[in-house]
């Protein structure tokens, strides 16, 4: 019994490790482990000549998972987002993990998430909801951010908001380089009756925001 156990103890952080993302890896599928649902986007991050690697990861921990009575499987694991700068060698070294950042979807809700990665280096992340029971609201914001100083900052946010009760779309965008905001009020259809509407403000300076001091 002793040495049973010795052994899980030992096996432990083994079975742990072969569960996360890699720290080292030259491509998306040698970081990820095997059945790990993901999504990935390519780009110049920091502006060094390396293609860089961020990475939306969802997990398939068993715990997290529950079976509709019609055989669905709700994977209720939180995402992690994943950021590999990439070397002269071809491997992309992780710079960070966020376990934490990304929602995870659960019985009602689904979360959907896009990633890009400008021309300029700009890191764009999307986070959007839409919910079977409960609400008729859909949309959610998507956060740019920017390799600067050690870190990414935010320097923008756009966020759409669709009533499926109303048609009416809300579209509001907040630029923290020039602090100005813009919101655009619109019908989805044709017979929606709201007068479209386009209004720009300025918002307070702030000191800009570090990837993942901004909930999504």
């Amino acid at each position: 019994m002793k040495k049973t156990l010795l052994v899980l103890l030992l096996l432990a952080p083994m079975l742990m490790s072969a569960q996360a993302l890699k720290k080292r890896g030259g491509s998306v599928e040698a970081v990820v482990p095997e059945g790990w649902a993901h999504e990935e986007a390519m780009g110049d991050l920091n502006k060094d000549g390396q293609a860089d690697l961020v990475v939306v990861a969802t997990p398939n921990f068993k715990e997290n998972m529950k079976e509709r009575e019609d055989g669905y499987v709700f994977n209720m694991n939180n995402p992690h987002l994943a950021i590999y700068f990439g070397e002269p060698s071809g491997d992309f070294a992780l710079w960070k993990v966020y376990n934490d950042l990304i929602p995870a979807r659960d019985e009602y809700t689904t979360v959907e998430t896009s990633l890009e990665i400008t021309d300029r280096g700009a890191l764009r992340i999307g986070v959007s909801t839409w919910s079977s029971a409960g609400s008729a609201d859909t949309g959610g914001p998507t956060h740019t951010y920017r390799w600067q100083n050690g870190d990414f900052f935010l320097i923008g946010k756009d966020e759409k908001s669709f009533s499926r009760y109303s048609g009416i779309l809300e579209e509001v965008s907040e630029n923290y380089l020039t602090w100005k905001r813009q919101v655009k009020i619109s019908g989805m259809f044709e017979d929606v009756d709201v007068e479209e509407s386009e209004k720009w403000t300025r918002i307070p300076r702030t000191p800009l925001k570090r990837l993942g001091e901004v909930s999504f």
